[in-house]
């Protein structure tokens, strides 16, 4: 019979043998340690990596690299390895990995004998500072070769993969008072368990500690690869006290420039960013399309909703030739969408655009912002799963907006022209035809002058919207609202923008 106290010490035979004890786990476990976490004062950890790896700077981290023959799991060949990130640089804080098989956890040690330090090792690297992170790998692509499924490292964040894809954007455990005056908290996993996969398994199940100043919690995360990667997540949440922002599920990416901002005048490429907009599925069955911006100071934006369906940062743009670059293969970006399960209740869906100058830093946020919040120290549950894609399927069922463009008005200063292009498989079809009508909407800033034209472009079987709007003096922000019907029938998701003078 298990006990809570029960341990032993057995020989794990992993990327190497070590001697190493054993302890029950269990999710339920893990929620009530985090319960009684949120229970006393948050205590900041203490960092066991040694000053000569902080000091390391981007060139000599890189320089550090695991050795794939100590692939956790490898030599048993099992359907998913596990590799390690080496502490330093920006890693100062590490965190522990450990093994689960049969309701029992081993805790996996840090060794330098798994990385390979392209000469230069530091000169001395302690083997009780844990890792700063790891990643997953998994016959994602070709049968015959591992590669990258998905990685969890620094603070709460993660990334993964589907097919043929490259990383783009990630996700977050959580976000707390993001965008706000007091500044962001980043509450970081601290701990990890791994599930031991089976042989010919299709899934990986680890679970998470997490530890912050406001919040702490437990997670479980199954990953399912393939061509739309799953990572279904489960949280028990507990605030030791209620931030002014709780943000639930948060995306994390990154938007310079694209067809809406016009082509920077010092980078050759026409677009960068790994996502171009924000997409929200809510529950009264209305779908919003947002296209991101790199504004000039901090922009926040909400979406109010009941019971979501869903929410995502996307890519739609999958043409090679609009970013034109052969390193950062945007077009192979993954997007992120997020599908909630069970009844998330009130709340709303919050985009935070924050400016960058270049591609170096994430300056797009978004995530779900419950309405209200239970009494601190209670549990905080929420589940999802947020796919990872690339092909046109997590589209709305009706048209989707495929690109944003705005200019000058020739000879009419005062004037600013819209021009939009819905595209989708009932459109297509249509020929030209005048019974189909933009209806748009000047929220605020604005009026609109003179009537949309609507036309069906006969190149690429889209069909074009054209507006034009007069400001109002003062250089106040323009929200805009734009779809397709015909009679009473809505053809199109809702185009929502902000647009800055």
């Amino acid at each position: 019979m298990k006990t809570a106290w029960r341990c032993a010490w057995v020989l794990v035979l992993g990327a190497g043998s070590v001697l190493a004890r054993t302890t029950p786990f269990d999710f339920e476990a893990l929620q009530q340690r985090a319960r009684a976490m949120a229970g006393v004062a948050y205590e900041a950890p203490v960092s066991t990596v040694p000053e000569g790896l902080k000091k390391f700077n981007y060139d000599d981290y890189q320089m550090i690299n695991f050795d794939g023959a100590h692939s956790w799991w490898r030599r048993e060949g099992l359907p998913f390895e596990l590799q390690f990130f080496h502490p330093g640089w920006l890693y100062t804080q590490t965190v522990q990995v450990n093994e689960l098989a049969h309701g029992e956890s081993t805790r996996i040690p840090f060794t330098p004998e798994f990385f390979r330090y392209g000469g230069r090792k530091p000169w001395h690297v302690p083997t009780d500072m844990g890792f700063a992170g790891f990643r997953v790998l998994n016959a994602l692509n070709r049968r015959d070769k591992m590669d990258e499924l998905a990685v969890f490292l620094g603070a709460s964040y993660f990334r993964a993969l589907g097919r043929d894809m490259r990383y783009g954007l990630s996700a977050r455990g959580i976000a707390v008072n993001t965008a706000e005056p007091g500044g962001e908290e980043f509450p970081s996993f601290r701990e990890f368990w791994v599930e031991r996969p089976v042989a010919g398994a299709n899934a990986l199940t680890l679970y998470a500690l997490m530890d912050g100043p406001s919040v702490t919690g437990a997670y479980r995360f199954v990953i399912t690869p393939g061509a739309d990667t799953v990572v279904r997540v489960r949280a028990v949440v507990f605030c030791r006290k209620n931030p002014q922002v709780f943000g639930v599920a948060p995306l994390t990416s990154m938007f310079a420039h694209g067809e809406n901002t016009g082509w920077a005048p010092d980078d050759y490429r026409p677009e960068v960013h790994d996502s171009d907009g924000l997409l929200v599925a809510t529950g009264t069955g209305e779908w919003i399309w947002r296209p991101l911006a790199n504004p000039r100071t901090v922009r926040v934006a909400s979406f109010l909703d009941r019971t979501p369906r869903g929410f995502g940062l996307l890519q739609r743009d999958r043409v090679f030739e609009h970013y034109d670059d052969l390193e950062a293969y945007y077009q192979q970006r993954p997007s992120a969408w997020v599908e909630p399960v069970g009844d998330w209740g009130a709340g709303s869906v919050r985009l935070v655009e924050l400016p960058t100058p270049d591609e170096t830093n994430d300056n797009i946020v978004a995530f779900w912002v419950p309405a209200q919040l239970p009494a601190p120290g209670e549990p905080i549950t929420f589940e999802y799963n947020l796919h990872w894609f690339m092909d046109p399927d997590r589209r709305p069922p009706a048209g989707f907006v495929t690109s944003t463009r705005t200019a000058a008005v020739m000879g009419r200063p005062a004037l600013r022209r819209f021009v939009l292009e819905f595209d989708g498989p009932y459109l297509r079809r249509e020929p030209d035809d005048s019974a189909i009508e933009a209806v748009v909407s000047v929220v605020s800033g604005a009026q609109q002058d003179g009537a949309a034209v609507v036309q069906k472009n006969r190149f690429s079987g889209t069909w074009r919207v054209a507006f034009e709007i007069a400001p109002e003096a003062g250089g106040k922000p323009v929200e805009l609202r734009c779809f397709l019907r015909k009679g009473q029938h809505v053809l199109t998701e809702t185009w929502s923008y902000l647009w800055s003078p």
